[in-house]
């Protein structure tokens, strides 16, 4: 009697660490999309496992409830569009106004892109149902700018050219009076003309400069 040898198939390897990672990042990438599409009540954690090929017990492996998947996605949006510390620097060319309007205008431009542009409307939108997110877009995305820009006005007071006795606050004051007017055009799908865009920035820059230079005695 000839024994039957058995043929076995071959078993798919576990993925690695670098092919988990990717799918996990595919799926907050889906997420930010389903929850942006159709807003955090109406997205589902079926929907989005089905869309990105997963069962809904991997999900809750990961993430307890939708809630906590809805701010891993928001968060790891806001560390992905966040302006890097180099970036930021070369925006200091020298003179005051133009690297105000560099400093501006690198912050409008992230708002600009598809994908800035959906952060800002999933903020909008969600920010009063989770605070967090609200907090984490200024700390992450928006402080270190003003930071920088705040270093830049405490160097500009000592060295006479400005009278700022709060530089911190000056900053913060800058990007409230410069950079959210055109934001919200921008979010609100109506985007100024770059010329008039450039017009305006300008504008606010002279503005803010004539209020934050030495009184003459």
């Amino acid at each position: 009697m000839n024994e039957v040898t058995a043929i076995s198939r071959p078993r798919a390897g576990r993925p690695t660490r670098e092919q988990a990672e990717a799918r996990h990042e595919e799926l907050l990438d889906r997420a930010l999309d389903h929850f942006l599409d159709k807003g955090f009540e109406q997205a589902t954690i079926e929907a989005i496992a089905a869309d990105v090929g997963m069962t809904k017990r991997t999900v809750y492996a990961r993430y307890a409830d939708k809630a906590s998947l809805f701010r891993a996605a928001v968060h790891r949006a806001i560390l992905r569009y966040a302006i890097s510390e180099e970036r930021i620097h070369q925006c200091d060319v020298g003179d005051l106004a133009q690297t105000l309007t560099n400093l501006a205008m690198l912050r409008i431009d992230l708002v600009s892109s598809p994908q800035g542009l959906k952060l800002q409307r999933i903020i909008q939108t969600e920010s009063y149902r989770f605070p967090d997110i609200f907090t984490d877009t200024y700390e992450i995305g928006a402080m270190p700018t003003i930071k920088f820009m705040a270093r830049i006005f405490k160097r500009e007071t000592a060295a006479g050219n400005l009278a700022l006795d709060d530089p911190f606050g000056a900053a913060n004051a800058f990007m409230s009076m410069v950079v959210t007017g055109p934001v919200r055009y921008i979010l609100a799908a109506s985007p100024l003309p770059p010329d008039e865009l450039a017009k305006r920035v300008a504008f606010g820059v002279r503005l803010f400069l004539d209020g934050a230079r030495p009184r003459q005695s």
